[in-house]
């Protein structure tokens, strides 16, 4: 089992829960960004540095995504195709997707992108909150100690 992390648009509070937990736990992690990462300097933490471009991060996690890993991403498309490759997909807000739920996430996106096409400002996502951090970390907690008990 490796953790995967969307790194491009992943909130810098949540890559620090990440780097802690990969520690703690004693599990791999690779950040995938088209940019430079700073990262703590550990066995377990890695990066993978794409070329520019849009969705380029998402297609590397999903051609090096396993069954049984898990991906960190806020992206639907992203997170429908790692679900496919039985992976599993958290979100920074601390949403475990499944099969069901991404249906119906890939429908509302579809949705508000029609909305902004035909001139609609949908705005954007929340701030992430502290109950949202708190979300993330009980279930990132939660789904390794599933996945990881003896």
């Amino acid at each position: 089992m490796q953790i995967w992390v969307d790194a491009d648009a992943c909130p810098n509070v949540i890559k620090e829960i990440l780097f802690r937990a990969a520690e703690r736990v004693k599990v791999p992690m690779v950040l995938v960004a088209n940019s430079t990462l700073a990262i703590p300097s550990s066995s377990f933490i890695r990066t993978i540095r794409v070329a520019a471009g849009q969705d380029v991060a998402d297609k590397e996690i999903v051609r090096r995504v396993e069954k049984g890993d898990l991906v960190i991403t806020a992206d639907i498309p992203l997170a429908a195709d790692v679900v496919a490759k039985g992976a599993f997909a958290l979100n920074p807000r601390g949403e475990l997707y499944t099969e069901e739920t991404i249906r119906e996430r890939l429908s509302m996106r579809n949705f508000m992108d029609e909305l902004r096409i035909n001139g609609i400002d949908t705005g954007g996502p929340a701030t992430l909150s502290q109950r949202d951090r708190q979300a993330f970390a009980n279930q990132l907690d939660g789904f390794l100690t599933r996945i990881l008990k003896p």
